[in-house]
Parts: C-alpha cells; structure tokens; sequence
C-alpha cells in the first residue's frame, strides 16, 4: 500500500496506521500497534520531542507499551531523521507533547518518513500529537477563527488563531484529538466548515482509531468523531460519532 495519499485515495504506510486520542487509562490502545509490529520481543521506536523532560516521558510510555504487551521500547528524540528506521524498530510511536514543536521537529522529512515506513514494513502509532502529524494537512493548535473562539483556551498549543500545517500526509484526513475531554471537536469543525482541511477525524482520550484502506476500526474506551462538509453552499460541517468495535468510512465521498 501507498504511505502517502495520492488522488483522493487513503493509503497506508507498511502494517498500518493507528490514531490513539491520548490518555493514560487503557494500555490495550497500543495493542493494534504490537500486533502490526510482528510477535515476540518488538522493537517499538518512541519518537519524543524533548521539552525538558524527555527521560521522564518516555518512562511513561514504556509503561504503557510494556502494559499492552511483549516489546522493547527505544527512545528516539531530537530532530526525528527517516534514518533511526534502519536499527532493527519494528513499529513507530510519535508521543504527544506540543504540536507545532512536533511538526516542526518532522518538517525536514514530510516526505521521506512515510516513504521509508512503506519500504520497510514498518507500522505507525500516533498518541496525542502523533495522531494530528499524520494528517496530510494538520490543524496543529489554536482557539480563535477571526478573533471567534472554537475551542478552550487552555487547547490552544501556545497559539491563537487556529494554524493548519503541512503533516507526514499518512491520512487524507485532519486529526483532532483529546475530543470529549479538551473539547477540541469544535476547532476540526471550524477548520473543516472553512475548507481548510478536506475533512476530519476527531478521536477521545483512551481510544485508538485503526486505519486500513478505507474504512477505520474504532478500538479503546471512547468514540471517533467524523467530521464532513455539509451539502449546499454554505460553511458548516456534518458530525457522526463512532463507539469502540464499530467501523468507521473514512474515504472522501460525504456520509449519507
């Protein structure tokens, strides 16, 4: 399958690509993620952006993982190069953190990551942050539209008007996460309902949203919101939510 999404169709780079909403309740959301990475001893690469406790954040998610699971977590933090695919990992974990900090830690190798994933086999996780990096167009933060507030404050990722960046382009779609929790669900309808983004999906804390062609399996504690332009001229957005062991459409084309 195709790590990037070409034409309008959803692509998935080697094993898979699993969305995980954040939260730290339900190890089994890393579960589709080991399972992809193959059997015995995995070596699960954690991909973290360093703000000032790194050490510390990736002791959190070795816990998680190792919760879910036979696997060796390695730490891979700095500047992420396509390169620290080639020591043996068997899955990839983007941790969570500020968004634009992870963004700006890929933007050298948008491109190259999702090619060197498809080469390899070598399956995707996003938590928090590393959910919202796999959209092709990423809505990384921000609380106002035109001075408008969508979103709290306090989910604003240190900026103001809502920023949409270029992600790794593993989905087609936009990636909201925390949804229930944060309230972020209105920021992915604002940037949907103004054509910034094709379409989204919004997923809760403690939930993992399993992608595969086109259609998405909802795994974990909470829901997978799907966000779609509405029908008609005008700026909005329809909204449908999916609970844990549903399917869930994810190509282009709106919901009936």
């Amino acid at each position: 399958m195709s790590a990037r999404h070409r034409g309008g169709e959803l692509g998935a780079p080697g094993s898979g690509i699993f969305l995980v909403g954040g939260g730290w309740d339900a190890p089994e959301v890393y579960g589709p993620l080991l399972r992809a990475a193959g059997a015995g001893s995995r070596r699960i690469g954690c991909v973290i952006v360093d703000e000032g406790d790194g050490a510390e954040q990736f002791g959190r998610y070795a816990g998680a993982l190792r919760a879910a699971g036979e696997c060796v977590p390695v730490p891979v933090g700095g500047r992420f190069e396509p390169g620290s695919l080639q020591d043996g990992l068997d899955g990839v974990l983007v941790c969570g953190g500020l968004t634009p900090a992870y963004q700006d830690a890929f933007s050298g190798c948008l491109e190259l990551l999702p090619e060197a994933l498809a080469e390899q086999g070598i399956p995707y996780a996003g938590f928090s942050a590393g959910a919202v990096l796999a959209a092709r167009r990423a809505v990384v933060g921000g609380w106002l539209v035109d001075g408008v507030p969508v979103c709290p404050p306090d989910t604003a990722e240190d900026l103001d008007e809502v920023e949409v960046r270029p992600g790794l382009g593993l989905v087609p779609f936009a990636v909201e996460v925390h949804a229930a929790q944060w309230g972020t669900l209105g920021r992915l309808v604002a940037a949907v309902a103004q054509g910034w983004v094709p379409y989204g999906v919004a997923v809760d804390e403690n939930t993992v949203l399993t992608v595969a062609d086109e259609r998405g399996l909802v795994g974990g504690r909470g829901r997978v919101h799907v966000v779609r332009p509405s029908a008609g001229d005008g700026a909005g957005a329809v909204l449908r939510s999916y609970a844990p062991g549903e399917s869930v459409p994810l190509g282009q084309p709106p919901l009936p």
